[in-house]
């Protein structure tokens, strides 16, 4: 292995131990390690967009001409139920959805606060911007709450009751001073 080779190794194997070393600190809260996560417009090497607009613009950089027109050949549901599991979970992992990233934050002050849901809202987004629609987004926002709320009340409503408690209060003196 000649010097310079060796150099760039030892130079890239710092830069992956400086990147990851909040996760790995002894003594930070997992508070701290995620609000150090908020922070971070790179995770683990990969860019980490901030807002929806950037995740078009990376998706556009990551995606081939192809795959794009397959994508915009199929329904806006057949897109959101065909890529879940592959580009979904791409998303997922390498934006950082369940651990905590800038863009997770941004979409749960948007509105939309289970990773799952983000990545459908993600899909559904750029395959209205591959077929020229319009994006809506604040509407897809309100469709994704109605649908957490309705998942929400219905659970509520078909749950069970665990253990019930009645408490019986003291009446409070009445003595007069």
């Amino acid at each position: 292995m000649n010097k310079l080779t060796l150099i760039f190794f030892v130079l890239f194997c710092f830069a992956n131990a400086l990147q990851s070393q909040n996760d790995t600190i002894p003594g930070r809260s997992e508070t701290e390690k995620y609000n150090w996560r908020l922070r971070q417009s790179v995770l683990y090497g990969t860019y980490i967009p901030k807002d929806v607009n950037e995740v078009m613009l990376e998706l556009n950089k990551k995606i081939d001409a192809k795959s794009k027109a397959k994508l915009a050949a199929v329904s806006e549901d057949e897109a959101a139920t065909k890529l879940f599991f592959s580009l979904g979970r791409w998303m997922t992992h390498n934006w950082s959805l369940f651990e905590g990233s800038r863009l997770s934050k941004y979409m749960q002050d948007l509105g939309i606060h289970h990773p799952d849901d983000m990545v459908r809202f993600f899909i559904i987004v750029y395959h209205r911007s591959l077929t020229k629609q319009p994006m809506e987004v604040k509407e897809l926002v309100v469709k994704f709450n109605d649908k957490e709320e309705a998942e929400k009340q219905e659970r509520l409503k078909n749950g069970t009751i665990l253990h019930e408690e009645k408490k019986k209060l003291d009446k409070p003196n009445d003595s007069k001073n």
